[in-house]
């Protein structure tokens, strides 16, 4: 396993979903240690957001395989970056005290078994993966291929990024404990990033038994999610990749201002949080980087400051955007319709990638929690935005 990967992994904390106000570096080997008594716990709320997180993964996920629904409380297909999300709140239970170490290893322990002996190959139907990856969604009984969906890259990544953290967690010299490290290994291992390269150095967003190959790659045309991507694959022991990919992976990414700030734009929030999970990039800088004096960390902190920014100008003039209703990212909506409100014609949507950004902008008023949350960890620990975040003054005219 790539060392310095196993090391960024030891050091995430799953900062975006369970991060507390706390300010400082986290220790390398292991999350931190938590006191979990009453007295320990200063802000009631995000406690209250920690355990409500942690709860939907080890309440909801079958215990026979370890596999965690997509949503809930619908019926619903496993997702695989939900399991890997899963596998990350696992060690943050036991450091809160949610569980035991105990618990946790045995829902692991579980969870890498099956992926490890899960069916893989080229047919449509009976298999789990491929080549290492795994399909997107995945049957929540059989965890076989969920109908028609690709084997996906990008969360097959996320997957690995809950499964390596656990690998650097349970370090234990114990047969348990042991296992968990080396199916961890096996996993990672086994991935054919190169395959999944139909146009080098990129790696591309997936494949389907039926058309193969999908129409794109990752990286190149902008920012996005693949960061943690391409250092897997670049470190990958096994099946890496040319170093050229990260920097092809940065050609497309462009500078621009927004709401006062400076960053790469990508619209959604999630872009900025989901390699940030397991990866810590403050001090860390590529050449790209280097080159405008910061590193990643710092432009996902800018991006949070201008996406509160962007709702305290509310330029679409939606009701109760402002200072404590912000945070735009991929969620759900209310409908995909498109109605007249206060005179003005405003189109719905359900499923949608919702942002702002210097390139981009997809709003319909719908504010996830789930965004301005997960920014916690980029906020600064007084809670006040730096001068240069200031916003434009707002130029709404209406609201509904």
């Amino acid at each position: 396993m790539n060392p310095w990967f196993r090391k960024a992994a030891a050091l995430a904390a799953a900062a975006f979903l369970f991060a507390s106000c706390q300010s400082g570096p986290a220790p390398a080997a292991r999350l931190p240690e938590a006191d979990p008594s009453p007295a320990a716990r200063t802000e009631p709320l995000l406690d209250e957001l920690q355990e409500r997180t942690f709860r939907y993964f080890w309440d909801l996920t079958n215990l026979e395989n370890g596999l965690v629904p997509d949503r809930w409380p619908t019926p619903s297909f496993s997702s695989v970056a939900a399991v890997g999300f899963g596998l990350t709140a696992y060690p943050i239970g036991v450091e809160r005290g949610y569980i035991t170490r105990d618990e946790a290893r045995r829902r692991v322990l579980t969870t890498l078994r099956f992926l490890a002996s899960a069916p893989q190959g080229p047919s449509s139907r009976g298999v789990t993966g491929y080549k290492g990856f795994f399909y997107h969604f995945l049957d929540m009984k059989t965890g076989e291929r969920f109908e028609m969906v690709e084997l996906s890259t990008i969360d097959t990544t996320l997957l690995l990024g809950g499964i390596l953290l656990c690998q650097s967690y349970f370090d234990a010299e114990n047969a348990e404990e042991a296992e968990i490290r080396a199916l961890a290994d096996t996993l990672y291992r086994r991935v054919e990033w190169d395959w999944a390269q139909p146009h080098p150095p990129l790696v591309n967003h997936g494949w389907k038994p039926e058309v193969g190959f999908l129409p794109h790659d990752w990286g190149g045309g902008g920012y996005d999610e693949s960061m943690i991507l391409y250092v897997l694959a670049l470190g990958s022991p096994t099946h890496s990749i040319a170093e050229e990919a990260w920097t092809k992976l940065t050609e497309g990414f462009q500078w621009a201002p927004f709401y006062g700030q400076e960053y790469i734009p990508f619209n959604a929030l999630f872009g900025y949080q989901y390699s940030h999970v397991w990866i810590d990039f403050k001090g860390i800088r590529d050449a790209y980087m280097r080159a405008r004096g910061i590193d990643y960390f710092e432009n996902s902190r800018r991006a949070t400051y201008a996406h509160r920014a962007y709702a305290i100008a509310n330029p679409g003039a939606w009701k109760d955007y402002g200072e404590n209703i912000w945070g735009l990212t991929a969620c759900d909506g209310p409908a995909d319709v498109t109605l007249t409100l206060h005179g003005r014609s405003r189109t719905f949507h359900t499923y949608w990638a919702r942002g702002c950004s210097a390139t981009e902008t997809t709003d319909d008023g719908t504010i996830a929690p789930t965004a301005a949350a997960a920014s916690i960890a980029e906020w600064p620990a007084s809670g006040r935005i730096p001068a240069c975040a200031s916003s434009p003054s707002n130029s709404a005219t209406s609201r509904w």
